[in-house]
């Protein structure tokens, strides 16, 4: 039987305006099994690489069935800009003006936001309706902005985030999560394990058949004749590149080159420190178009991904980048202290320590030495898996399931 579902986000784009991309694809899949599906997001986010068009408070957008409602919010710098928090709070505010009266009753209300503040409008929803109230996380809010922005569980405002938080875990009828060991961290904040669900991301199938060439100007700038270990996505702090670009001093005597294509706050500082340790075996690109990535990635013999050594993600990481390495049928160097690591499941890669340059390049030499047949097979595998346990259109399967036994 079809249902409504709001999915409640602020962070959340398509794959016309950029990340977020989760909501979009599994939204998406619902639809063509004939679910009403809104998307309630904001107008402006730091990471959208085109904004919607907004013309009132509440813009109402029909993108590939799915009902978008753009809430018209305040523009802001970075991610570090103090307006961010502006945002989130206009938009929470402005949730509970919402024109539900232009919509379909939700059976299901699904906050799946960064920060945990919309689980209050949300709850409203869910009571005023009688829905069902899903919490969806994807990044562990408050523990990551103390983690790596270096606040206080003490801070005032970190203290404040984590009540929401609390009200979820112990108010939601479930919570679902892509990170497959944070109920461990969860259970200490007051949700039940039988309210609990691991639901991964992963990759569009119907996305890998549009993929397009990659852009001439891309392609002259990746080395020639060389061994190619690529990254690619956002250049930011938790992306632990500084130690795969020193990484570079173990492998300057061979024909190894470390590509990064894509931007971000850490890019320049990257590139200053590439120049200190005068290393000419390190490339960097401007962003590419999402649907040529797996071009770029085609070009390269290997793919590294990291994030740094911290406690938040011993709970579980489930990058995007990721599954579109696994696709792109390479093997991986894997720089992440993960307890149930993919590349193991998969053998697809080596797993190194992120902290340890050494150890990066280690990984490098043991791939780049290896029978190209080997490495081959590695890929293989990687494709193999993410074929059959990460495809959105499986993905949005198990989550109406997930939704249904509710």
């Amino acid at each position: 039987m079809p249902k409504s579902i709001w999915i409640i986000n602020d962070y959340a784009g398509s794959i016309y305006h950029g990340m977020e991309f989760r909501n979009y694809y599994i939204a998406r899949e619902l639809v063509k099994k004939g679910h009403k599906v809104y998307i309630i997001s904001a107008s402006f986010m730091h990471l959208f690489k085109k904004l919607p068009e907004v013309k009132d408070e509440y813009t109402f957008e029909n993108i590939d069935g799915i009902e978008y409602i753009w809430i018209k919010v305040p523009h802001y710098k970075s991610s570090t800009d103090k307006k961010r928090v502006l945002k989130w709070f206009v938009f929470f505010k402005k949730l509970y003006s919402l024109p539900t009266h232009k919509m379909q009753n939700p059976d299901f209300v699904v906050v799946s936001p960064m920060a945990p503040f919309h689980i209050l409008p949300g709850y409203r929803f869910a009571k005023k309706f009688g829905a069902k109230l899903i919490y969806e996380v994807k990044d562990i809010w408050p523990l990551s902005l103390m983690e790596l922005g270096g606040y206080s569980k003490n801070h005032p405002f970190i203290m404040f985030m984590q009540w929401f938080a609390n009200f979820a875990y112990k108010k939601s009828d479930l919570t679902i999560s892509a990170l497959s060991n944070s109920y461990e961290y969860m259970k200490d904040y007051g949700l039940k394990k039988e309210r609990f669900k691991f639901i991964p991301n992963g990759i569009s199938l119907q996305d890998m058949k549009n993929i397009k060439p990659l852009n001439e100007k891309t392609k002259k700038e990746l080395p020639k004749d060389k061994f190619l270990v690529g990254y690619t996505g956002t250049i930011g702090i938790a992306n632990a590149l500084d130690n795969f670009i020193r990484a570079g001093k173990f492998l300057k005597d061979t024909d190894i080159n470390l590509v990064l294509i894509g931007d971000g706050k850490e890019r320049t500082k990257l590139q200053n420190l590439a120049k200190e340790l005068n290393l000419n075996n390190i490339t960097f690109i401007d962003p590419i178009p999402k649907d040529e990535v797996q071009s770029a990635l085609k070009e390269f013999d290997a793919c590294y991904i990291g994030l740094q050594k911290k406690r938040i993600f011993t709970f579980g990481v489930s990058p995007n980048k990721l599954y579109d390495y696994l696709y792109s049928a390479k093997p991986i160097v894997y720089a992440i202290n993960d307890k149930n690591s993919i590349i193991d499941r998969a053998n697809c890669g080596i797993s190194v320590d992120v902290e340890d340059p050494k150890s990066i390049a280690d990984g490098i030499l043991w791939l780049y030495e290896m029978d190209q047949k080997q490495r081959e097979q590695m890929g293989k595998s990687a494709k193999e898996y993410v074929l059959n346990h990460h495809s959105f259109e499986s993905i949005a399967d198990k989550f109406i399931k997930t939704l249904e036994e509710l």
